[in-house]
């Protein structure tokens, strides 16, 4: 596996690089449309001018006998839901949303894989953002989901006892910049195929469209306005990968040009590991549509102004020597790219300082392992990697989990956050490293740091045995499958959710 060097940030820094809006609680059925009018002119209770909001239609859930309390509305120019069970334990989990296109309609998902049933049935009430912006626009994420955080106070009656923070995908970076942005604020993270690697994810797009360009000797960055399906068509047809799709993930790559695309894709991904070759015939069509030219608009609608390639190390070199031929390319906004402010793709610094549990698919070409890997350097390179625990998961589609997967995580990073509120409560723990990650102290109490996968060892990665731990085995999703025929499958015995 070839990593890319990743400057440290101090070393990026040096180089230049309130108000109770609009809500309906309801025993019953939310109401769905439009956001409603603003008949008290409050700022922010309306959504920014060209959006619109749409409520979610949210069925409460009943545990115990007892329905949830739904409440949604409009704050700070972004819908939102706040849901709190009849039996409420006093805790809340604020879950942040994904990338949701370019488009003008904001709306608001509950707590997905089952999660916000389980939520509920466990006592915990649950909140979600639209955020008051489309596009990939991570600083609104982290401010209005905070906003909400804050606000649900007075949904809820009380203030929570703790606050943890989950979600998805463009969600992990909201995740991973929120809690350095609003330190101590919350007290557990659940970051899921997550951009924990900030701008190295528009790296890797780019990286990827420059290798195939320079592979077929294609000259067409900057990205012309027919890059795609026009230019990348031939790009591919040139490279022999026009046969390799998502429906078949097997068919072979006679040219050595485009083997050698695929094998550079495995490298800037991860490395070599299961669910690399399923990744690469499930993505390279949808990763050629990532080139897209910048219209001079907003960074939250052209965020690859942030990509470079200039320090990237480019293997396999045969047959083509990539390293020394490639067009090497600067960021087009470099202030964009290293500033500290929170913009639309900041940076995150590896300072979780909470317990922080994520989980990511082996063979996710959107968001690719080695965002995993970019954040596990950088919170070794501020020493807070016991704070932070990473579970590989042999999926392929992105952000391809299942319920079992995503609830034993949720259970796990629960478990850890009490043992370690109960620890400071105690006083100072002592030696660390007990089995499965438990902290032992001098009178025997525990620290629950659950266990989780390796992710910096190249040969560890590779392994055909690697993710079997966390992956639920009785998943019968195509995409699984279709990785199991090519890595084999799991060994009896070797995931945690075995008998």
């Amino acid at each position: 596996m070839t990593r890319r060097h990743r400057p440290s940030r101090a070393a990026v820094l040096v180089a230049g690089l309130g108000l109770a809006l609009l809500a309906t609680s309801v025993p019953a059925r939310a109401d769905r449309g439009g956001a409603p009018a603003d008949p008290g002119g409050a700022a922010g209770s309306t959504p920014l001018p060209g959006y619109e909001v749409v409520l979610p239609d949210l069925e409460p859930v009943t545990v115990d006998g007892e329905e949830s309390r739904v409440t949604t509305g409009v704050r700070a120019n972004a819908g939102y839901a706040i849901e709190k069970p009849a039996r409420w334990n006093g805790e809340l989990v604020m879950w942040a949303h994904g990338y949701r296109g370019t488009g003008t309609t904001l709306t608001v998902d509950p707590p997905g894989f089952g999660l916000r049933e389980r939520l509920l049935e466990q006592g915990y009430a649950w909140a979600a953002s639209s955020y008051a912006r489309n596009g990939y626009d991570v600083g609104t994420g982290v401010t209005t989901t905070h906003d909400l955080a804050r606000f649900a106070r007075s949904v809820l009656g009380a203030p929570p006892s703790r606050t943890y923070v989950a979600g998805v995908s463009m969600g992990g970076h909201v995740i991973g910049r929120s809690l350095e942005e609003y330190p101590n604020f919350y007290d557990g993270a659940l970051p899921m195929c997550g951009v924990l690697g900030d701008v190295e994810l528009f790296d890797f797009f780019l990286s990827f469209n420059l290798a195939a360009q320079e592979l077929a000797d294609v000259d067409a960055y900057p990205f012309p306005a027919d890059y795609y399906p026009t230019v990348s068509s031939g790009i591919q047809t040139e490279l022999g990968l026009s046969a390799v799709t998502p429906n078949t993930p097997f068919a072979p790559v006679t040219d050595p040009r485009g083997a050698q695309l695929r094998a550079a894709t495995t490298e800037l991904s991860g490395g070599e590991r299961p669910g690399a070759l399923v990744g690469f015939a499930a993505f390279q069509d949808f990763l050629f549509t990532l080139g897209q030219a910048d219209d001079g608009g907003s960074l939250a609608l052209n965020p690859g102004r942030v990509a470079q390639n200039l320090d990237t190390t480019y293997a396999p070199n045969r047959p083509v020597d990539l390293q020394d031929g490639i067009e090497r390319v600067a960021p087009a906004d470099p202030a964009a790219r290293t500033t500290r402010r929170l913009d639309a793709v900041p940076v995150i610094d590896g300072r979780p300082k909470v317990p922080t549990l994520t989980l990511h698919g082996l063979g996710d070409l959107f968001v690719p392992f080695s965002m995993e890997q970019a954040y596990a350097e950088d919170v070794a390179d501020n020493g807070q990697q016991d704070l932070v625990v990473q579970r590989a998961i042999r999926s392929v589609e992105h952000c391809e989990f299942t319920p079992t997967e995503v609830g034993t995580a949720w259970d796990d990073l629960t478990t850890w956050v009490e043992s370690l509120d109960n620890r400071r409560a105690r006083g100072p723990v002592g030696t660390r490293g007990g089995p499965r990650g438990r902290a032992e102290t001098p009178r025997g109490r525990t620290v629950a740091r659950p266990a989780g996968d390796v992710v910096l060892d190249p040969a560890v990665v590779a392994e055909r045995t690697y993710g079997c731990t966390f992956t639920d085995p009785t998943s019968q999703r195509s995409s699984r499958l279709a990785l199991q025929a090519v890595s084999g499958p799991c060994p009896a015995g070797s995931s945690v959710y075995d008998d």
